[in-house]
């Protein structure tokens, strides 16, 4: 199975950086308020440069002076089932699958909003079970 992993990144504002392993990279959102195991939350989560899959293992400090410059910590990883192909997802604006990880466990979807935006804009939501 593919692999997820969810970083928090203390950069100039704290933030948590939510990855999918998909298509032999890590496609990647920035999560202001961190991912959330409450259905009722919708959390924005802004696309961003895609990252090579070894950096899912990467903690550490990226140093003053570099893009993201700042201490990033594993907060949670594991492996997830897409529910349908992910491209076609990315595509058409809608991500479903279920995440296997130690604190984000169970069925969770990416939605793409504000049409005429730029449309780096999502949501991640937590599936009711």
């Amino acid at each position: 199975m593919p692999t997820f992993v969810v970083h928090e990144h203390h950069a100039t504002h704290l933030h948590w950086d939510f990855r999918l392993e998909s298509a032999g990279v890590l496609k990647s959102w920035a999560v202001p308020k961190g991912p959330s195991m409450n259905p009722a939350d919708r959390r924005l989560a802004i696309q961003v440069a895609d990252h090579d899959v070894e950096y899912g293992r990467f903690e550490g400090i990226i140093p003053e002076g570099q893009y993201g410059a700042g201490e990033v910590i594993i907060w949670d990883k594991g492996s997830y089932e897409p529910m349908g192909d992910m491209e076609e997802g990315l595509r058409k604006g809608r991500l479903a699958f279920v995440l296997h990880g130690s604190k984000l466990i169970g069925e969770f979807t990416l939605v793409r909003f504000r049409k005429g935006a730029k449309g780096n804009e999502w949501l991640i939501i937590k599936k009711q079970q």
